[in-house]
C-alpha cells in the first residue's frame, strides 16, 4: 500500500549527452545546423544574424528591421505574409535581442518545402514600408509609455545603465526622440548591412527529411548582394552611482535591483556559481524567498538570476515589495549574502538545489526544440562540446567550502549595483 507520507526516492541524474547535430556548409557560407528528432511530424527553422542591439548604427534600428519584417516584400504585403503562413497552419515571427535577431519558422515538416519561398523573401526582400514603420513607430512609445509607469520597468531599466554605463550598447534606455527619428531609409540600410545570409547561423531541427536539405541548400545558400562585415558600435562603459534611487510619484510599492557584472559562461567555475545562485534565489525554496518573503512577508516573489550574453553577463536579484518596507528588504538581501560569505550550506539544502538543478536541466532536454537551443547556446557563446555534460557533473561534486569561497570572491555587498524605484522619499 502506497505511504503517502512517505517522499518518492530521488534518483540523481548520472549524465546528459546532447544529440550531435549536423553542420554543412551551404553555397553561400552560411552555415546550417541539424538536429533530428522524428517523433514529431514538426519541424523548425532559424535564420540567425548579428543584427542585436550590440551592432546598432542608430537608436533602436535593430529593433525596428526585427519588427518591420513582416510588414511587406516586393511581392508580397503584410496580409499576404501573414495568410500564406496561416494557411499552412504555420508561425513566422522576428526577434531582435541584445546580441542577435531570429527569424523563425514552425510548421509541419510536409509543408517545409512550400513555405521556403517566403522565409526567403521575407529575409531578402523586405520593403519597410513608409506607413507600417509610422505605426509601429507609434505603439512602440505608446507601450513603452506604459510601462514606464511601472517601477519594475523603471528599476531595470536604471540598473542596466548603471550596471553598464549609458553609452554601452547594453545599458542604453529608450530615447523616444531618437526612436521617432530613425527614418526608413536608416532601417534599409541596417537591412542590408547585417542581415546578409552568407553570414548567418541556420538552425533546422525536427523531422528532417532529406529532400529538407535540398531545399535548403537552393533557397537560403542563394548569394546576396555583399553588405560589410558586421562591426558593432561600442562604447566604453562609464561610471555610475552604486546606489541610485527613481522617484515615481504616488507608487505604493518599490521595485529593487541589486547585482554586479559576473562571470562569463566560458569561465572556468561557471556552474559552480549557478549552484551558489540557485542556493540563494533561483527557486521557489531559496534563501531569499524564505527570508523576505514567508518569514518578513515584504513581498509574493524575490529572484537572484544571471543573464549571460555576448559581451558581457549580469547577476541580478530582483523584487517588488510594499515601498514602505524597501530598506528592510535590502538589510536582508544584504544579510543573505553575507550568510553566504560566512557559514558552509548545510549538507541537505545542498543536495535539495542539487537534484533541483539536475531534474529541471533533464526536463528543459524534453523537446528537440528545447535541445537545439542548448546547442545555440554552445555555438554563440562559443563554449566546449562538452559544456552541458560537464553542468552535470560538476553542480554534482560541488562541495559548500568551495561555495563559500566562490560568495566570498563575488557576493560582497559592497561590490553591487543597487536601484530603487518607489515613491518620493
Amino acid at each position: 500500500m502506497l505511504d503517502r507520507k512517505v517522499a518518492p526516492p530521488v534518483q540523481p541524474l548520472a549524465s546528459i549527452t546532447l544529440p550531435a547535430a549536423d553542420v554543412l556548409l551551404l553555397p553561400n557560407g552560411a552555415r546550417l545546423h541539424i538536429l533530428r528528432n522524428a517523433a514529431q511530424p514538426v519541424i523548425r527553422l532559424q535564420a540567425v544574424f548579428k543584427a542585436g542591439k550590440w551592432y546598432e548604427t542608430a537608436p533602436s534600428v535593430s529593433l525596428l528591421t526585427a519588427r518591420m519584417l513582416l510588414e511587406g516584400t516586393r511581392t508580397r504585403t503584410a496580409r499576404q505574409i501573414a495568410d500564406e503562413v496561416a494557411f499552412y497552419g504555420a508561425s513566422l515571427e522576428c526577434e531582435q535581442g541584445f546580441d542577435r535577431a531570429t527569424l523563425t519558422l514552425y510548421c509541419l515538416s510536409r509543408h517545409l518545402e512550400n513555405l521556403l519561398p517566403l522565409f526567403l523573401d521575407v529575409l531578402t526582400e523586405p520593403t519597410f514600408p513608409e506607413v507600417e514603420l509610422a505605426q509601429l513607430k507609434a505603439r512602440t512609445i505608446q507601450n513603452v509609455r506604459i510601462e514606464r509607469q511601472k517601477t519594475s520597468y523603471l528599476a531595470a531599466e536604471q540598473f542596466s545603465r548603471n550596471l553598464y554605463g549609458p553609452t554601452f550598447p547594453y545599458g542604453t534606455v529608450f530615447d523616444e526622440g531618437k526612436f521617432q527619428a530613425v527614418s526608413a531609409e536608416q532601417v534599409r540600410a541596417f537591412h542590408h548591412e547585417f542581415y546578409q545570409l552568407s553570414g548567418a547561423e541556420v538552425f533546422l531541427c525536427g523531422d528532417v527529411l532529406p529532400q529538407h536539405e535540398q531545399a535548403l541548400q537552393q533557397t537560403l545558400g542563394v548569394t546576396q548582394a555583399v553588405g560589410t562585415t558586421p562591426t558593432p558600435i561600442v562604447n566604453s562603459t562609464a561610471s555610475a552611482p552604486s546606489h541610485d534611487y527613481v522617484t515615481v510619484p504616488g507608487s505604493l510599492q518599490a521595485s529593487l535591483r541589486i547585482g554586479r557584472l559576473w562571470p562569463a559562461n566560458s569561465h572556468a567555475k561557471t556552474h559552480q556559481l549557478q549552484v551558489l545562485v540557485k542556493v540563494l534565489g533561483g527557486y521557489f525554496g531559496s534563501r531569499l524567498m524564505k527570508n523576505i518573503r514567508e518569514d518578513k512577508g515584504f513581498t509574493y516573489g524575490i529572484y537572484a538570476s544571471v543573464g549571460p550574453r555576448e559581451h558581457a553577463t549580469s547577476f541580478v536579484i530582483g523584487s517588488d515589495v510594499n515601498a514602505a518596507s524597501a530598506d528592510a528588504a535590502i538589510k536582508e538581501v544584504h544579510h543573505e549574502l553575507r550568510k553566504l560569505q560566512d557559514e558552509l550550506i548545510p549538507a541537505d539544502e545542498l543536495q535539495t538545489v542539487k537534484n533541483y538543478m539536475t531534474g529541471k536541466f533533464a526536463n528543459e532536454l524534453s523537446t528537440v526544440f528545447e535541445q537545439c537551443d542548448k546547442y545555440k547556446s554552445i555555438v554563440f557563446f562559443n563554449l566546449p562540446p562538452d559544456f552541458y555534460s560537464d553542468f552535470i557533473k560538476q553542480t554534482q561534486a560541488v562541495d559548500a567550502a568551495t561555495l563559500r569561497l566562490l560568495a566570498q570572491e563575488y557576493l560582497s555587498p559592497e561590490y553591487m549595483i543597487e536601484v530603487v524605484a518607489g515613491p518620493q522619499k
